[in-house]
């Protein structure tokens, strides 16, 4: 039994949520998403909260039951608040800045990297050394401060390079004579 999916979703006041069948829209005041769910499990929405149940007592059903009801729930809050993913750079020299849409960032190579940021999501530097990629879908800023951290990872001798703001960064010990 799903223990994510026992538990109703809370649709928060300015969502507007329309189940069609297996599709279901979200508009909210970051945009409208819309998902189709798959077909082991039902959506319905009673007042102000939506539940997902599955249809039959199979095992893709239960296995479904819980992974659908999380993409209703980051449907409805990205709608609603957005995502946020915040990643720093470490080291000498390293930096990040907006220029137009682009993310300029200089990273110890012989040239600087760009980035131009993907529709539907915003990237803003409130600093030199941290980056912040805000969105509708949890998907997408995550894949795109994937692709920001992947230009230089951490590395884990020194510690430089980019890494999210939650990463803990298991540091090794240099060579010994």
């Amino acid at each position: 039994m799903s223990r994510v999916g026992k538990h109703p979703i809370e649709i928060p006041s300015g969502v507007n949520v329309t189940i069609s069948g297996q599709r279901l829209t979200a508009k909210g005041g970051m945009g409208q998403m819309e998902a189709t769910l798959m077909g082991e499990v039902e959506v319905t929405q009673e007042g102000s909260q939506v539940w997902v149940r599955p249809r039959e007592d199979s095992k893709r059903g239960r296995t479904m039951w819980g992974t659908a009801r999380t993409v209703v729930a980051n449907l409805i809050t990205g709608v609603n608040t957005g995502f946020t993913r915040k990643l720093e750079i470490t080291g000498v020299g390293y930096r990040a800045q907006m220029q137009g849409g682009d993310l300029v960032l200089q990273l110890g190579y012989s040239h600087e990297v760009r980035y131009k940021a993907p529709e539907g999501v915003k990237i803003d530097c409130p600093d030199l050394t941290h980056i912040n990629v805000h969105g509708a879908s949890r998907q997408r800023v995550g894949q795109v401060a994937a692709e920001i951290r992947a230009f230089r990872r951490a590395e884990p001798y020194k510690g430089k390079g980019i890494r999210y703001d939650d990463e803990v960064v298991l540091r090794k010990e240099g060579k010994k004579k």
